[in-house]
């Protein structure tokens, strides 16, 4: 019987003892019969029916020695530091990483671990590690949504809409968006993210620009292309007029040979899913809705998403979906083992070999949990810089009153 058609444990306790009575009652062929039909239905083997049939009662009795813990102190301390390091991801996403993350940190000397503490991370289940985290009871930060669509225009006409599949299995598709850092005054020039997503491995690219003229987003396409370790086969963005316009379009295909341009429908946010989404976990849940407006901030932002580069690629496990079926109206998805877009990238042969070896290179000489607390510092100085200290200047003492002449 699928695990899905399977009687809860309630259930065949609830079953066997309606018929319990008629089963004590029945003849010796009566009997076997009965046992048959129950079998069928629980999913028990006939001796363990008849056990529970014969049995001084149905009811479910607590255990009389709890059973030992399976996994020890090692274990918790090493899920702290690895959970901590990984920017507090969800246990499906941190449970295939943990063996070659604690490797990673203890290279580093960030985490000591035993060779019995590493076969206890390779083998503890999902379901486990959640419940370890949950009763670590680290914080994470608040997560704020996105902004809503932008409207069309003219240009997009010409360039077809709808969706990069889902099951897109070949690197270089990217869905792109720019998220504004405006705050609640969107008036005036404020800095934005440029951003990229690869559907296939996760792959994520982004960079800070002042405004949304053509320079910057010149700029901006050109520095991501600089750094990307692959080619680009096809770029969907959603209607903003920035990317939509004579001039991007233009340098988009001057830049990218064989480019493929696609787009969202208008005010159809799910048709840019992927980007939508890390818009919220990679962009505003570090700089929420703050506001962004001068050059310094532009830099430092940059700065900082160079950094966030290698620390989100390298070593941030994403899930992947494999298998999406639809049941009437319910849709049923199953996703693969968290893996790092890295990770991803490497499986496939798109990577040239002098680019492999500097990524690998890049990855064994790098301490994600130090590099994650550079990220944290340089996220703090950017939101909450200190104000500058001024000396005021010494006012000169007021000259005395003039004496009154005395009569």
């Amino acid at each position: 019987m699928p695990d899905t058609e399977r009687m809860t444990v309630d259930g065949r306790r609830k079953c066997l003892k309606r018929m319990q009575g008629r089963y004590l009652a029945a003849s010796r062929a009566e009997r076997s019969r009965l046992l048959d039909d129950l079998a069928a239905l629980t999913g028990l083997h006939r001796k363990s029916v008849v056990r529970l049939l014969k049995g001084p009662t149905l009811e479910r009795r607590a255990r009389p020695r709890q059973r030992g813990r399976e996994y020890g102190a090692g274990v918790d301390d090493a899920l702290r530091v690895i959970w901590e390091s990984l920017d507090y991801v969800c246990a499906e996403r941190l449970t295939p990483a943990l063996v070659s993350t604690a490797e990673q940190l203890a290279r580093h000397g960030e985490l000591e671990v035993t060779d019995i503490v590493l076969e206890q991370l390779g083998r503890i289940s999902v379901s486990s590690a959640q419940r370890r985290l949950a009763r670590l009871g680290q914080d994470t930060a608040r997560r704020l949504p996105p902004r809503g669509p932008e409207r069309a225009n003219k240009v997009g006409h010409a360039i077809p809409m709808r969706r990069i599949p889902w099951d897109t299995a070949e690197p270089g598709h990217f869905e792109v968006d720019l998220v504004h850092h405006s705050g609640p005054d969107a008036s005036g020039e404020f800095v934005h993210t440029f951003q990229m997503i690869d559907m296939a491995t996760g792959w994520s690219e982004r960079v800070a620009i002042l405004g949304r003229s053509q320079r910057a987003m010149e700029a901006g396409t050109r520095l991501i292309l600089a750094r990307l370790p692959f080619p680009v086969k096809e770029l969907h963005p959603d209607n903003g007029p920035e990317f939509l316009n004579h001039h991007v379009i233009r340098i988009w295909g001057a830049a990218i040979t064989g480019l493929q341009l696609s787009r969202s429908r208008p005010y159809q946010k799910n048709d840019n899913r992927f980007v939508e989404q890390k818009n919220d976990t990679l962009v505003r849940a570090d700089l929420g809705q703050a506001r962004l407006d001068t050059a310094e901030q532009c830099a430092a932002l940059h700065a900082l998403y160079d950094q966030l580069w290698t620390y989100y690629n390298l070593f941030q496990p994403v899930l992947h979906l494999v298998e999406k079926t639809r049941d009437g109206t319910r849709i049923r998805r199953k996703w693969d083992a968290a893996q790092t877009p890295f990770a991803r990238l490497l499986t496939t042969d798109v990577l040239a070999p002098a680019e492999r070896e500097r990524l690998e290179q890049l990855y064994a000489e790098t301490n994600p949990r130090a590099l994650r607390r550079a990220i944290q510092t340089g996220l703090h100085a950017l939101l909450y810089p200190r104000p500058s200290i001024r000396t005021p200047a010494a006012t000169p003492p007021a000259d005395p009153a003039p004496a009154r002449a005395v009569s």
